[in-house]
């Protein structure tokens, strides 16, 4: 069946393909410029009787093109200028300006997206280091007097003891820089904060900008160095902190660290309670550190803080485990080494 209505096909093609070569079945047909244009019979052959009223409409004409001879069916070049500027200027410029910058950053993304890997590498390196940059520039302080300005107070015009008003500026591990307004900035050492806990490092307690009140504890015009500290008043007279640095070795009657050797015998007073331990008072040059895993009530409650057994005012027998000059040192352990002499006593607290 299939192969009888390919047969059937075949022949009513040839049929309609005769009849429209056949010169004398031909009738002669208006050819447009754009080639062959089929005949009325020939169309209702091919699509069957036409259901209007057979008459056409003409969409477009070439005598309507106003153009050339060669732009057939094409606008005229002032009517598509007119047609496509005046939509254009038609706009609102919001909308125009939104339009260009779309098309720019479309641009720019097309650009990247073809840039080799080195150039776009290059490219986000210099991204990173400029937001760096300016990451930098955004934690600096804003000084009230700018540095080098005549207005600055000398070193040489400031008297140690002296109470000041200062800004912090940056900080260190081992401190922070504080702007008192004089020409340089002074140190405050992480000792020189508080006495209440252990500073590990001053962001704790402070931060770049603040305002604190601080006190000179010594200070070099030459040298254009300057040290300050806030501790109380009665800490300072305790520890002697404004004075000792004018004592000579000769005038300090303390005991000195050259005169202290491991293993030896002390007795002190517990000053100050940190998270790791103990500072004793021995009469020395510098206090001694007593970590709370060398104390003997370590470890018989668990999780206990080191002031629950170790309080400020306690007086303590301790044996020294090792000295350091350079640091200005000595550690401490209220545990009796097990290699010294003698019979080993328990420990007493009073």
């Amino acid at each position: 069946m299939a192969a009888t209505a390919l047969v059937l096909l075949l022949l009513v093609a040839g049929r309609l393909q005769a009849e429209a070569f056949n010169p004398s079945t031909r009738q002669p047909r208006p050819v447009s410029r754009r080639g062959y244009a089929p005949t009325d019979d020939s169309l209702d052959s091919l699509f069957g009787p036409r259901v209007d009223d057979g008459e056409d409409v003409v969409l477009f004409a070439d005598d309507d093109a106003g153009g050339e001879s060669g732009d057939w069916g094409a606008p005229s070049t002032e009517a598509k200028k007119r047609g496509g500027m005046s939509r254009w200027e038609s706009l609102n410029p919001k909308i125009k300006a939104r339009i260009v910058k779309e098309a720019q950053e479309r641009a720019i993304r097309n650009k990247k997206r073809r840039e080799p890997a080195a150039d776009k590498k290059r490219r986000l390196y210099s991204q990173y280091r400029e937001m760096e940059k300016q990451s930098k520039r955004e934690k600096y302080v804003q000084r009230a007097t700018p540095i080098g300005s005549k207005s600055r107070t000398l070193l040489a015009d400031i008297s140690p003891g002296e109470t000041l008003p200062g800004k912090v500026i940056s900080l260190t591990r081992f401190g922070a820089y504080v702007d008192i307004g004089s020409e340089v900035d002074g140190l405050l050492h992480v000792s020189q904060i508080t006495r209440d806990e252990f500073v590990d490092h001053p962001r704790r307690f402070l931060t770049p900008g603040d305002d604190v009140e601080v006190r000179v504890v010594r200070l070099d015009p030459q040298l254009k160095k300057l040290q300050l500290t806030m501790l109380p008043e009665e800490v300072l007279a305790e520890e002697n902190v404004l004075n000792k640095h004018d004592e000579s070795a000769e005038e300090d009657d303390r005991i000195q660290l050259d005169e202290i050797e491991a293993d030896d015998e002390l007795w002190g007073e517990i000053r100050r309670v940190t998270d790791y331990g103990a500072y004793v008072e021995l009469g020395s040059v510098v206090r001694g550190f007593l970590h709370f895993m060398d104390h003997p009530l370590f470890g018989e409650v668990k999780g206990a803080h080191p002031r629950e057994y170790m309080r400020v005012g306690d007086r303590v027998r301790v044996w020294v485990l090792d000295v350091d000059g350079t640091q200005k040192r000595i550690k401490l352990t209220a545990n009796r080494p097990s290699g010294l002499p003698g019979p080993r006593r328990e420990i007493q607290w009073i």
